[in-house]
């Protein structure tokens, strides 16, 4: 016995569409593909996109606009939320915020001046607001930012 033998059984396997065998088949003279044009010739593909010569829409339609691919998305958290979730901490870093779901993991954090934050907390974060910054020196804690 060998493994194409095991199964499916001949008799279950569905047998191949036999085209171009005559009138009384249904699938005979040319074969299911219609009569001439481009559809019927071999290795007929037409893109999706493609509007038979007719000036495409994607050239049709104005281009407007500047799409800068370079720019940095930033998560927000505002201190409001850093206040909530974090009560009286003493360290707050990015593992911190990522573990609590403030932010996306991975993407770097910006801190936003939006509240209060009233105990002294060092907080680490990419970048920081310039309001967001002096909210949490006054309150008596540090500020570290990860970059420039």
């Amino acid at each position: 016995m060998n493994l194409h033998e095991i199964y499916p059984f001949p008799e279950d396997q569905k047998a191949p569409k036999r085209l171009g065998r005559g009138n009384s088949s249904g699938k005979g003279k040319t074969s299911g593909k219609g009569h001439k044009g481009q559809k019927c010739r071999a290795g007929a593909s037409i893109p999706a996109h493609f509007e038979g010569g007719q000036m495409p829409l994607s050239r049709r339609l104005p281009k407007r606009g500047f799409k800068n691919r370079f720019r940095q998305e930033y998560c927000s958290v505002n201190l409001k939320q850093l206040a909530d979730h974090f009560p009286s901490t003493s360290e707050i870093n990015l593992e911190d915020i990522y573990s609590k779901k403030l932010a996306r993991k991975n993407y770097p954090v910006k801190i936003l001046g939006d509240g209060e934050i009233n105990f002294a907390a060092q907080v680490t974060a990419h970048k920081f607001s310039k309001t967001a910054a002096e909210k949490i020196v006054n309150a008596g804690g540090q500020v570290k930012s990860l970059e420039g």
